[in-house]
């Protein structure tokens, strides 16, 4: 079972371009450059036969087969393309929550699991009102520094948006994280320079 998921209303919009292409057997590709990167970009492309790489994962939709790009597969995880009409028309749009973040497990550095919760969870939240969180290090007593940036920045609601959401949000997914701390909060530093 493919990870993607392409509703009936993409699937038909889709339809209806491949038909145009007067190419028998043209499918889609769907491939993510920079894979797990923070440039990561999802992509689909026309298809026709033979055009497939080896290592795609065919998914055969109703009218035409979509083809996985391999290296992408991992990263296209809950990933949902969608047609939304509106008054201009329509557009494609592709949800891929996954993209930009590297595959993480319990056995992952607690870095790269705290950045992963950060791209997938924590940062969505935040870009509404375009701010972003990013971690800085994990100092030795379990604690990641963060930095708030974007929006974020100077926002007097930091400091409940650090400890309500992200702090309780990563404690929750990485057990031996003991807290969280704004890079800007020099309170626990004795000699904090300003």
């Amino acid at each position: 079972m493919s990870a993607i998921t392409i509703t009936d209303a993409a699937q038909d919009y889709l339809a209806d371009l491949l038909s145009k292409q007067n190419t028998t057997g043209i499918g889609i590709r769907i491939f993510i450059t920079q894979p797990g990167t923070q440039y990561a970009e999802t992509c689909i492309a026309y298809c026709k036969p033979g055009e497939e790489k080896p290592d795609d994962t065919p998914l055969a939709l109703k009218s035409f087969t979509a083809w996985i790009d391999g290296i992408s597969e991992p990263f296209l995880e809950d990933a949902v393309v969608d047609y939304a009409t509106d008054r201009m028309g329509g557009q494609l749009t592709i949800k891929a929550p996954n993209a930009k973040v590297p595959m993480v497990n319990e056995d992952s550095p607690i870095n790269e699991r705290i950045n992963y919760y950060l791209q997938t969870e924590i940062n969505p939240g935040l870009a509404s009102h375009g701010g972003q969180v990013s971690l800085v290090e994990v100092v030795e007593d379990g604690i990641a520094v963060l930095r708030f940036g974007g929006g974020c920045q100077g926002c007097g609601m930091v400091d409940m948006t650090l400890k309500d959401g992200v702090e309780k949000t990563l404690i929750e997914r990485i057990p031996e994280l003991k807290g969280v701390r704004d890079v800007t909060d020099h309170s626990n530093k004795e000699n904090a320079y300003y």
